[in-house]
């Protein structure tokens, strides 16, 4: 995980090495200046000496000039290289994202997705920040503060040794406590953010029910949680300045003690029993500023870990050896076709279609009957688990994944517009199409018409999900962006649902004639939105029940009788053979 979060570093690389450097060069300053105060107290103060006063107090002006310039370089780069560093985990993060199949989606929550990128992200940057500078300053800080004591009185220092085994102690028993609580935060966090996404995304239907207390309720309980657990890590980690201020002061007031009876001994000096207690408030602050940083790294290890291993997550879905970058036609063929999204559901079972390109195929099935399942093998969304898919007489298996999806549109259940304009959002489907090429398929996806009455016409602003326009009037403009895209093969998954049946007729005469070489596969709920269509598929419980015309299926099949009765005359059998 180190090793893989450090290679995030890359162009910043410079910058996070500077940082130390100066750092180092900062602490040498600061170690010296105690020195050469003991010696001005000594041989200048004492003394009476002026000339020692004003040569070695120049000596600290500079000393001090040169810290404080050495800590700024030191603090500009480190920000450099922490900000550079967060940006690469970000981009790293969200293309690896871009490249996930469905199933690896499925795996990662969209909460825990936004939480990795944002809050686990910035804690893992404040912890960088901190170990190329802090991390690196406290522990020289303390070596060089050690070597001077020693070098002025060794026995006196020995103080310092019997206080660092029991601070070191007090810190590894708080980070043990402490890393659990901040794993389970940063959970119940992706759980805040799911609670917050489907509410701001379903405000209507939460007003239209009078919901919002239940929405309050529902985030006050994960917010509490939060609360409370960040309160219980927070006490844990708290105990880390008490230690680190017990320490100090005992090896203080130890420091002092012994070093008076050693200064009327006459075996220390004034000044060095000066620049001893200076080099302990050294040694102990380096040793306070490392407990902040084995906080903030406690913190920051669980934050590390989830964007490892969002990091690792790599696509299911890989191109061949030596993939096809040729789409020929929109033939597609399934031969014993089964898939399962785990390996002890599966969602399809043993599915045989021929289907000829150009063609247009109805799929019809109840709910759950696995309709989107199926269509989302043709783009290779996901991977058989068993048998073999073809589109254009060739494995999709060896397609380049890109070609492929290319040369197929989807109009999902689910529609989905950017925010920007109707243009930029037609655009999706090809982003070089010239004003002409946009009209035309907004003509036949009989969008055109609605769009005109918008006083910006085609420059009208989409807003986020699209929530300025209504869902029939979304429906076709997702509609013409799959056209758009000039595809061999166009699949709408239940796409005209929000369109009244003459607007639905419309489309589908459109595609006869505009459309001809293209294969349409059209998922519906109606019956009339299908009935036209070369064959019809009958989804039953992840099987294909039967295959033929309207009127094959309307004489023979019980499942597709049934959907049709219940369509005509609210179900009277009798008076649809009439009306027919």
């Amino acid at each position: 995980m180190i090793k893989q979060l450090a290679g995030c570093v890359r162009q910043y690389k410079k910058y996070a090495l500077l940082s130390p450097f100066f750092v180092t060069l900062e602490v040498v300053m600061e170690v010296i200046i105690p020195f050469l105060m003991a010696t001005l107290i000594d041989k200048g103060i004492n003394e009476g000496n002026m000339n020692a006063i004003l040569n070695i107090g120049g000596l600290l002006v500079l000393f001090a000039v040169l810290s404080l310039t050495f800590g700024a370089l030191a603090g500009r780069y480190a920000a450099k290289a922490s900000a550079g560093y967060a940006r690469n985990l970000r981009h790293d993060m969200y293309h690896n994202v871009q490249e996930f199949s469905f199933s690896n989606i499925d795996k990662f929550q969209t909460s825990s997705i936004i939480t990795r990128l944002t809050t686990d992200v910035t804690n893992v940057q404040n912890a960088f920040q901190m170990i190329i500078r802090v991390a690196v300053r406290s522990p020289i800080m303390m070596i060089f503060s050690l070597v001077m004591a020693f070098s002025v009185n060794h026995k006196i220092s020995l103080i310092f040794l019997a206080s660092i085994p029991f601070i070191g102690i007090g810190l590894y028993l708080i980070i043990k406590n402490a890393h659990p609580v901040f794993e389970r935060v940063f959970r119940t966090y992706d759980v805040l953010n799911r609670i917050v996404q489907e509410n701001l995304r379903g405000i209507r239907v939460v007003k239209s029910y009078v919901r919002e207390e239940y929405e309050k309720s529902k985030f006050e309980k994960v917010s509490t949680q939060i609360y409370r657990d960040f309160s219980t890590a927070e006490r844990i980690v708290a105990l880390s300045m008490p230690l680190m201020q017990f320490g100090s002061y005992i090896s203080i007031l130890f420091i002092s003690w012994i070093g008076a009876r050693l200064i009327v001994s006459s075996e220390m000096t004034t000044g060095q029993l000066m620049s001893i207690i200076t080099y302990a408030s050294q040694i102990l602050m380096s040793l306070m500023m490392l407990s902040m940083i084995f906080v903030m790294i406690t913190i920051s290890r669980a934050s590390a870990e989830r964007i490892s291993e969002l990091l690792e997550e790599k696509s299911n879905l890989k191109n061949g050896e030596n993939p096809i970058y040729e789409v020929k036609n929109g033939d597609i063929s399934f031969k014993n076709v089964s898939f399962g999204y785990t390996s002890n559901k599966i969602c399809l079972s043993n599915i045989n279609i021929d289907i000829k390109s150009g063609e247009t195929v109805g799929i019809i099935g109840g709910t759950g009957s696995s309709k989107t399942t199926l269509v989302q093998l043709i783009p290779r969304l996901y991977d058989a688990t068993e048998g073999e898919g073809f589109v254009g007489g060739e494995n999709v298996r060896d397609y380049d994944i890109h070609t492929l999806r290319n040369e197929v549109s989807m109009v999902l259940q689910k529609n989905v517009l950017f925010s920007g304009t109707i243009k930029e959002n037609l655009r999706w489907g090809c982003e070089d199409a010239s004003d002409e090429e946009l009209v035309r398929v907004c003509k036949l996806a009989q969008a055109h018409e609605f769009i005109m009455s918008f006083p910006k016409q085609y420059d009208t602003y989409i807003e986020q999900e699209g929530t300025n326009v209504s869902g029939g009037q979304k429906q076709r403009l997702c509609i013409a962006r799959a056209i758009l895209k000039k595809p061999k093969i166009l699949i709408l998954d239940d796409s005209t649902s929000a369109v009244d049946t003459r607007t639905d007729s419309l489309i589908r005469k459109a595609f006869r004639e505009e459309i001809p070489d293209t294969t349409k596969i059209i998922i519906a709920q109606r019956i009339s939105s299908v009935e036209d269509a070369d064959k019809i598929i009958i989804m039953d419980n992840g099987s294909v029940n039967d295959v033929g015309t309207h009127e094959q299926l309307l004489e023979r099949n019980p499942i597709y009788q049934e959907i049709y009765y219940s369509q005509m005359k609210g179900g009277d059998k009798s008076a649809a053979v009439i009306s027919k």
